[in-house]
């Protein structure tokens, strides 16, 4: 983008960016049921992924410099 391709904004888009930029983000509402229902099934996630994320550890740990593959 060069300098002749630039726009300047305008007052009402520089009051809406003002205005967006001072809402203060808010946690939404409490977990539905079925949300709930949802996170106590997966609770946990099993051996299985726990037997690949310790593996995926130990991989890690043992690579020399940025981007090695194995």
């Amino acid at each position: 983008m060069t300098d002749t391709d630039r726009t300047r904004p305008s007052a009402k888009t520089r009051d809406e960016e003002e205005a967006d930029a001072l809402v203060k983000a808010k946690a939404d509402g409490a977990p539905t049921s079925a949300e709930e229902a949802a996170a106590a099934r997966a609770e946990g996630g099993g051996e299985e992924a726990s037997l690949a994320y310790k593996e995926a550890i130990e991989r890690g740990a043992d690579q020399k410099g940025e981007g090695k593959i194995p």
